[in-house]
């Protein structure tokens, strides 16, 4: 007896595994999670499938250093062979059949390093999102006492200069020192931001495919780090067009009977990368207006035709593609000539 295919639900405590032979025998175990590396240890190479989670990546690296073939799969991807009832043991099954699917798609298994870039990036983001709350709170307290300013972090930081300075008469002194307080803990938040941008900074001048990608208009470094740590294998996307489905920027489709109805973007897949991408186009659209971008004919063609909005999803469309194409065929973006 050989088992040619593994099933594994991942958990934090208790592993479900669902194993096949080579004679098509089934056998189910449970596994600690010290357990689990001495197991697989055990067996001769062979395919393993799991759903594609936080701890996928750790686990997948460790179970390929042994020897075995080990496919990530997205957990939506996996509920369709899921029968009845949900437990653990069904979850492995259901991994079990799908791994052995010839159609399925499959993520590719991320590098510690590129798991460490996208740490950078989500702790950037929830940074950023606190500073929001802060810059709101104290915009929102000034404004009961009869101080309002405009939007944006520079405003905010000159309002609490103003507190600072005693310059807000009718601020009572118990509230200056709370807003105080919150404008120190804005500035702390400045300081850690620009501390992880610098260290984003820094990985992109080591990695090359970060900086080809930064070559594309309304790619930065920022939308460049997270594109080469998040896309590891280009070629598992066919062409350009499947690369943007993936980032949730081609339209929904309800199509049947061979009537073609397309509606708004799906909005699947990776929500951080879209919003980069959508980010990059809107100042690439505020762009054309002035600079001679080789793009820009284009762009006020639609402009002309489309609202802005749905101007700029597509100007994030035509960009995904590009980036998928750097990334597969090497070289930097080469801009056409502007007529």
């Amino acid at each position: 007896m050989q088992i040619t295919t593994i099933g594994l639900d991942l958990a934090k405590t208790v592993f479900q595994v669902h194993c096949v032979d080579n004679a098509g025998a089934v056998i189910r175990k449970k596994l600690r999670r010290s357990e689990v590396l001495a197991f697989f240890e055990g067996l001769l190479p062979c395919l393993i499938g799991m759903e594609a989670c936080a701890t996928a990546h750790y686990w997948a690296r460790q179970i390929v250093a042994l020897g075995h073939d080990v496919r990530l799969m997205p957990p939506a991807y996996v509920k369709a062979y899921l029968r009845r009832q949900k437990n653990d043991a069904a979850d492995a099954e259901a991994i079990c059949e799908a791994v052995s699917r010839p159609t399925m798609r499959f993520v590719p298994i991320k590098s510690a390093d590129s798991q460490g870039v996208l740490v950078l990036h989500r702790t950037r983001e929830l940074l950023i999102r606190q500073r929001t709350m802060l810059i709101n709170a104290i915009r929102g307290h000034c404004a009961e006492f009869g101080v309002i300013v405009p939007q944006g972090p520079r405003r905010a930081v000159e309002l609490i200069d103003q507190v600072r300075d005693d310059a807000v008469p009718s601020l009572p002194e118990i509230g200056r020192a709370a807003l105080l307080a919150l404008g120190d803990e804005l500035a702390g938040l400045a300081l850690q931001i620009h501390a992880l941008e610098r260290r984003l900074l820094a990985w992109h001048r080591q990695n090359q495919a970060s900086q080809r990608l930064a070559t594309i208009p309304g790619v930065g470094i920022i939308t460049a780090t997270a594109m080469s740590a998040s896309v590891t294998d280009p070629a598992i996307f066919r062409s350009g067009r499947e690369f943007a489905a993936f980032l949730g920027l081609v339209p929904r489709q309800n199509s049947s009977g061979g009537k073609d109805k397309l509606g708004r973007i799906s909005k699947k897949g990776d929500g951080y990368l879209r919003k980069l991408l959508v980010v990059g186009a809107t100042s690439v659209i505020r762009r054309s207006k002035t600079d001679g971008l080789a793009a820009a004919p284009w762009i006020r063609s639609l402009l002309e035709r489309r609202p802005a909005r749905v101007v700029t999803v597509a100007m994030a469309n035509k960009t995904a593609r590009i980036v998928w194409a750097i990334l597969l065929r090497g070289g930097v973006y080469r801009p056409a000539a502007v007529a």
